[in-house]
């Protein structure tokens, strides 16, 4: 089995940053991409940011690109996800993703394993 849990959350006024990290353990599953959601409620999840398994390779929801940037530590089976410039409409849950693949996968069904997910609030 494979565990993913995130970190990092909290609280932050606008204009400010946040730094999540996602930590995967558990059986090795081979080349993974990387990605990270996040919902809010009454609405459905949405794809924030994903990278490709070796790292050379980014995708970005329009509304964070230029704010939020992904990255990765294989060696250390981490992931992280910088954001800048915080807005109010960015609170949410914020969930990482992970699924064996040597392509970006940008939709939520793609992927096999989850974490539990960490609250970003966002004040104004």
């Amino acid at each position: 089995q494979v565990q993913l849990v995130e970190s990092g959350g909290g609280l932050v006024q606008a204009g400010g940053s946040l730094r999540l990290s996602c930590a995967a353990s558990g059986r090795a599953f081979g080349p993974y991409c990387m990605g990270w959601f996040r919902q809010s409620p009454g609405k459905e999840r949405e794809f924030v940011a994903a990278i490709k398994w070796n790292g050379d390779t980014t995708h970005y929801e329009d509304s964070v690109k230029g704010r939020f940037t992904i990255s990765r530590n294989n060696a250390e089976n981490t992931g992280y996800l910088q954001m800048n410039s915080l807005k109010p409409e960015d609170t949410a849950v914020y969930y990482c993703a992970a699924t064996t693949a040597y392509t970006l996968v940008l939709t939520a069904a793609e992927y096999t394993y989850w974490g539990q997910g960490t609250q970003v609030t966002v004040s104004s």
